[in-house]
């Protein structure tokens, strides 16, 4: 079964690099621009991974990813925080939010292949 991954992301640029990887790489993608679409797309789609960027407009990211793991429907969907945020304490705020991890960008395309995979393998399922 083809993993389905929801990639939340709000700059046109990113959202089309990152879809067109996973694409590539056999993976079927959804995409959302803001927070609040993206918790309804995890809600009915139930994706085997999120990538969440932080910086989203108007809710962001770990708020959002707060929102995902509090509920009972979608907890166990492995949220990855896609983020540019690299400073000392960053790594701490994202995984207290409930983010299973963490990819760094600008993307390095051959390693973000590789942690996706390794986030999907390590996921578990409802």
């Amino acid at each position: 079964m083809t993993a389905q991954i929801l990639v939340v992301e709000d700059t046109p640029a990113n959202m089309k690099l990152v879809s067109m990887l996973l694409v590539k790489a056999g993976y079927r993608v959804l995409q959302a621009d803001n927070a609040i679409d993206a918790i309804a797309l995890a809600q009915c789609h139930q994706p085997n991974l999120i990538l969440m960027d932080i910086q989203l407009p108007g809710m962001d990211g770990l708020t959002a990813t707060r929102l995902l793991k509090t509920d009972q429907a979608t907890r166990h969907i492995r949220i990855v925080a896609l983020t540019a945020f690299a400073m000392k304490g960053d790594e701490e705020k994202i995984m207290a939010a409930g983010c299973d991890g963490y990819i760094a960008k600008p993307i390095a395309y051959k390693n973000f292949l590789t942690e996706v995979a390794q986030y999907l393998a390590a996921g578990t399922s409802p």
